[in-house]
């Protein structure tokens, strides 16, 4: 049942966006701007608010995998039918399929590789929170899609406080580690290489940090 609500709930999330969108728009804003802003929307409040009820929802990685799974091929699908959801998704990337890919996928991997529920959503909150203030803050200065450093201080701002806390909240010796996957992920948030996006390169390297920092254990 809770994979179940959760669902539903990231559904009326994307569905909801239409109104923002719709606002935005009719008070000149370039389409394009509207539909970034309401990415970073989906970001938290789909992508960061369902990472923040993992531990209190699940007891296994099984259900939030699958309804991760779910939303990206529902994601997916609708990119290659040419049916995209035009408030949120764009023609030019499918990076919102990537997103939801790499939620689950490191939510999964990193509960099966060390059994808690904290420590596994540590990357996918960077992700959300961290890169979704990040868009937000750029897209109100510069006006445009771009990596403009101050995303990135925003990014570390809201990503440092979340890393220490959750790492801790997961294993108490170890929130150093979530710190440092928070400085990791904020640094790497400003490249993308081809199809590689920042979704992807985010939680990669603060899984990649997390996990060794389980291993080496407490840095102080």
């Amino acid at each position: 049942m809770a994979a179940l609500g959760m669902g539903v709930y990231v559904m009326m999330v994307l569905y909801a966006t239409k109104i923002p969108y719709v606002m935005m728009v009719d008070r000149g804003m370039e389409h394009i701007r509207a539909v970034y802003y309401n990415r970073k929307i989906v970001h938290m409040f789909a992508g960061g608010v369902g990472s923040l009820s993992v531990p209190f929802l699940f007891t296994d990685f099984y259900y939030p995998m699958l309804a991760g799974l779910l939303l990206t091929v529902m994601l997916y699908a609708s990119h290659r039918a040419g049916v995209v959801m035009h408030w949120f998704q764009t023609e030019q990337n499918q990076n919102d399929v990537k997103f939801a890919l790499m939620w689950w996928v490191s939510i999964s991997l990193i509960w099966w590789l060390v059994n808690d529920p904290w420590l596994a959503i540590v990357p996918s909150l960077f992700m959300a929170f961290g890169d979704g203030v990040t868009g937000v803050v750029r897209n109100a200065v510069v006006r445009k899609r771009s990596k403009s450093p101050i995303g990135n201080v925003f990014m570390f701002i809201v990503s440092a406080p979340m890393g220490w806390f959750a790492a801790s909240a997961g294993d108490p010796s170890i929130p150093v580690w979530g710190l440092l996957s928070a400085t990791v992920a904020t640094v790497v948030e400003r490249y993308e290489f081809g199809p590689i996006d920042d979704n992807i390169l985010i939680t990669v390297a603060a899984t990649a940090v997390l996990l060794i920092g389980v291993q080496i254990g407490p840095l102080l």
